[in-house]
């Protein structure tokens, strides 16, 4: 609606439809407050010539300013806009520590990868939405859990939701001049646009191996062994860990005699099954019964809908995920009894005994890979053998509780995702792991590997010495040692304060007359602060000045590396 309001020579028009949009027009200058209703502000604008309108506007309406914008000579009371500084929800900033960590982790990963062959490649991260496909587990979602933006050109891009179903599309748009199987691996972030949560980011990286255009178990059976190796790469014992493997073939089998075919048609209801398998770790055996059959009320008030299997269907699924051994071929023999005539099945069965051939023969026993049969993926491209990568080594939080990581890792099998773009069969199978989860997983280990070593700070003693100070730190930089120059504003007091905060535990100080001398000062910073728990007073510290050393200028670099420690 609109409502015209005269005063002072003034004409303010209104609409509300959700916002309120005001334009004060008042001599030759121009005031734009955009609102929007809300409850009654304390704080109404009482901006010149306005408060009158807002003071009768009150009595009918609510409302909060969050925007001003002038085509005026600024007053000094008429501040500039400053936006808010804020992060948004389920994105993350990372420190240099977390960065490095990551670093190493993935270093680790890609020394795996390329001892065994496979080749780096780099993706973008926007692709064709269509090209992208709808795979993610929770593809019930209205947006389809990705980020999508419409182009220029009326084409929808989405930024990618991981790095396998760009490969695809990579392997689909050069396929004939690629060798086959084409062995690729890749990291990088990737993003969902999911409800965020505590451990749960919308942008996370992952880092992946996979080789497409290789058939047969073979192929799964080394993707089941490099995610083992990388295991002990990045750190962990055996013992620590176990990859766990199951077929989805066993479950359509499975389903196939429940009644839910094999087709297009029967897909839904499928995925509906996966889905609630994919949660039984995080809800038990009673809510997922539920997903399997009417659906649940989770106590948000969200409501998933099941699968609506029978409950012959549902006491099916459930013996299934329930038959794993901790041996291997005792598992595949309770599956032959479970999956019976189904062809699909068997299909299933088969391929997890030649993969338990193989990786008996290379010496990964039951203690490194399990089968097991409650492990299904969340993502809908899966077409034969998955697995997972399970952390079983006993984690605790800051304060002493068990905490479950579960799994932080996982692939397998699919075959239709390239074939989607050309048409034909291209079977591809996979491995994949979230960094940032992994890297969390060893921290609560203390499995992680010390960090950098903080650099040795040079103070800027005298200025008119700089050019003898970045000489200093390029002979420490020669000699292997993080070094820095200090460049900001402030007196030696500050400069130590500096140093401090970087962690630093040497500080190198070198004024006109240490130069004339040929000599430099080095203080252990680390030192010098347990030796000053016995301090009593200022005057002693002065008298004794702890942890400090005066050393040759030329052996600047060899004094450095002794008082680290790292001299040999």
């Amino acid at each position: 609606m609109a409502i015209p309001i005269n005063f002072s020579r003034s004409l303010v028009l209104a609409k509300v439809f959700g916002e309120v949009t005001f334009a004060l027009t008042n001599h030759r200058s121009t005031l734009y407050i955009l609102c929007r209703v809300s409850n009654p502000s304390s704080n109404l604008c009482v901006l010149k010539n306005a408060k009158a309108i807002f003071s009768q506007w009150e009595k009918e309406f609510s409302f909060i300013f969050c925007q001003t914008r002038y085509h005026a000579p600024m007053s000094k009371k008429n501040k500039p806009f400053r936006p808010k500084a804020r992060r948004p929800r389920g994105f993350e900033d990372k420190p240099s520590a977390i960065l490095r960590a990551e670093r190493r982790l993935i270093e680790a990963a890609f020394s795996v990868y390329d001892m065994r062959g496979f080749e780096p490649l780099q993706t973008p991260a926007f692709e064709y939405a269509d090209a992208l496909g709808k795979f993610l587990p929770d593809e019930d979602r209205p947006n389809v859990g990705v980020f999508a933006l419409q182009d220029d050109d009326e084409q929808w891009l989405s930024l990618r939701y991981d790095l396998t179903a760009p490969l695809a599309r990579f392997v689909a748009e050069n396929y004939d001049a690629l060798a086959k199987p084409y062995r690729r691996y890749q990291a990088g972030s990737v993003y969902r646009n999911e409800k965020p949560g505590p451990g749960r980011f919308r942008e996370f990286v992952q880092c992946d191996a996979d080789s497409v255009g290789a058939p047969g178990s073979a192929a799964d059976a080394e993707m089941i062994m490099v995610a083992a190796d990388v295991m002990r790469a990045a750190g962990l014992a055996d013992g620590q860990y176990q990859i766990r493997v199951n077929n989805r073939k066993l479950l359509d089998g499975i389903l196939e005699s429940s009644g839910v075919p094999n087709t297009e048609g029967g897909a839904e209801e499928r995925m509906r099954v996966l889905r609630a398998i994919d949660k039984l770790d995080r809800l038990g055996t009673d809510n997922v019964e539920l997903l399997l059959s009417v659906g649940r009320l989770d106590p948000s008030g969200d409501f998933t809908e099941g699968a609506n299997l029978s409950n012959d269907g549902i006491k099916a699924v459930m013996g299934f995920i329930g038959a794993s051994a901790s041996d291997r071929g005792e598992t595949i023999k309770t599956l032959e009894k479970i999956v019976g005539t189904s062809e699909r099945g068997l299909s299933g069965i088969k391929e997890l005994s030649d993969i338990d051939a193989l990786l008996t023969a290379t010496g990964f026993g039951p203690d490194r890979v399990a089968f097991d049969t409650s492990i299904v993926r969340g993502l809908g491209y899966y077409t034969g053998p998955v697995f997972e990568a399970e952390l079983l080594a006993d984690i605790k939080d800051k304060k002493g509780r068990p905490v479950r990581i579960g799994s932080i890792g996982g692939g397998g099998r699919y075959d239709d995702l390239v074939s989607r773009f050309r048409g034909q069969a291209v079977p591809a199978t996979g491995f994949s792991f979230g960094v940032s989860r992994f890297i969390t997983a060893l921290e609560r280990m203390d499995a992680l590997e010390q960090s950098v070593k903080p650099p040795v700070i040079i103070c800027a003693f005298d200025k008119s010495l700089m050019g003898e100070y970045f000489q200093m730190a390029d002979e420490l930089r020669a000699a292997g040692l993080r070094a820095e120059v200090f460049i900001g504003a402030g007196n030696v007091t500050k400069q130590m304060k500096y140093a401090d905060r970087r962690g630093a535990q040497i500080a190198v100080l070198m004024g006109s007359d240490e130069m004339a001398k040929g000599d430099v000062t080095l203080k252990d910073l680390h030192l010098g602060a347990e030796m000053a728990k016995a301090i009593e007073s200022n005057e002693e510290w002065r008298e004794t000045q702890p942890a400090q050393v005066t050393v040759s200028r030329a052996a600047l670099a060899a004094s450095v590396k002794d008082m680290l420690g790292q001299s040999k």
